[in-house]
């Protein structure tokens, strides 16, 4: 990407004490792992500063989430004719249902659901860069008022942004500028200001999913990381999100494909979320021992099904992690419907959040 001017010995230099060996990223801890970064963008000087004490989960209630999405640009960046009519191509307006919003948050209070997850992507008219914004997207004031509606509806509202390369064209004329000093700057800048908007959450979700060919063929524009070029920008995002005291949050479907380089480099600070939406719960299936494979290393989970492809997942995948998956680090569950939050889709936002108290229902009766 020499078009944008970027210096890439100056980022090898300065980025090189970020791939570390993981004993010792663990010893002094992902914040301070990557500290002479956490002030700035990776090629701006920044001064070392001290790390950023993570939130700490202290004894909570075990997580029912629901992931919501205000903007649902996270997809195919064109009209491709392949995916015509669907709601995962780009469009510059926001696509969102007041009314079924509402409703969806009370009746996940109704459910005695405790946490909703909000991808926002350029569904917020961010101060930092309202340039990414799409018409109709909210305004800060706007989306301070309705976290504290979350709040006294018993719900825990955690932020998203989508980094992956085949998630990000939320980002703009931004997501063709990745592993530059511009897109660092920018990525830096939202982190900031959303941990701010959020007055300093628990989790960030930073998405960083199925960036690979398969899931950007249609695209118009492909970006993928390999190798130590995805490790260096996602621990970059990593010092952002603790550098505010928030937790990171990730999708774990890298461990799929490259599961020793995953364990030796993933700093445990980090939240996984492995995802697995089949109709019953395989133990025998790659993606299933991923779960347990995350247990035996010690990492905090978070796992997540669907109803997009079926009704039954949900409960199938929660009943088998409750019983399988050690309390110590199972910190709970979320549920995605993959649906824009429009009228269209009422009905599986619905199912999704019964299937979701069936679940708990069914743990607890099985003395989950």
């Amino acid at each position: 990407m020499g078009q944008f001017g970027f210096d890439r010995a100056a980022r090898r230099d300065t980025l090189a004490g970020m791939i570390m060996d993981r004993r010792d990223f663990l010893k002094l801890g992902a914040a301070a792992a990557v500290g002479t970064l956490a002030g700035g963008t990776p090629t701006g000087g920044a001064q070392p500063v001290a790390a950023a004490e993570v939130a700490p989960l202290g004894k909570q209630p075990m997580i029912w989430g629901n992931l919501l999405h205000l903007s649902v640009n996270m997809w195919c960046d064109w009209d491709a004719p392949e995916l015509k009519g669907d709601d995962s191509i780009y469009r510059p307006d926001l696509r969102f249902d007041r009314s079924l919003w509402n409703d969806v948050l009370k009746k996940m209070q109704e459910a005695r659901m405790n946490q909703v997850v909000i991808d926002l992507g350029d569904g917020v008219k961010y101060e930092s860069h309202p340039e990414i914004a799409v018409k109709g997207a909210w305004s800060t004031t706007e989306l301070r008022g309705e976290l504290k509606r979350m709040r006294s509806l018993g719900l825990e509202p955690i932020p998203k942004l989508n980094f992956s390369t085949t998630h990000d064209a939320w980002l703009g004329k931004y997501a063709r500028c990745v592993s530059t000093d511009t897109y660092y700057g920018v990525c830096g800048d939202l982190i900031a200001e959303v941990i701010g908007l959020f007055e300093r959450p628990r989790f960030f979700h930073l998405g960083m999913d199925e960036e690979d060919y398969g899931n950007q063929k249609y695209y118009e524009y492909v970006v993928i990381r390999q190798y130590d070029a995805w490790w260096r920008d996602f621990l970059f995002l990593v010092a952002q999100v603790e550098k505010g005291g928030a937790r990171p949050w990730i999708w774990s479907d890298y461990v799929w494909h490259h599961p020793e380089l995953f364990y030796q480099k993933m700093p445990k600070s980090v939240v996984q979320s492995n995802w697995y939406y089949d109709a019953t719960f395989d133990p025998q299936k790659p993606v299933t021992k991923a779960f347990q494979g995350l247990e035996e290393h010690g990492y905090d989970q978070i796992p997540t099904g669907s109803n997009y492809y079926n009704q039954t997942n949900f409960v199938a995948l929660a009943q088998a992690c409750r019983t399988n998956l050690g309390s110590g680090h199972l910190l709970g569950f979320l549920q995605t419907t993959w649906k824009a939050m429009l009228e269209k889709h009422r009905e599986r936002h619905m199912a999704a959040i019964e299937q979701v108290a069936q679940a708990m229902q069914a743990t607890k009766a099985g003395g989950g």
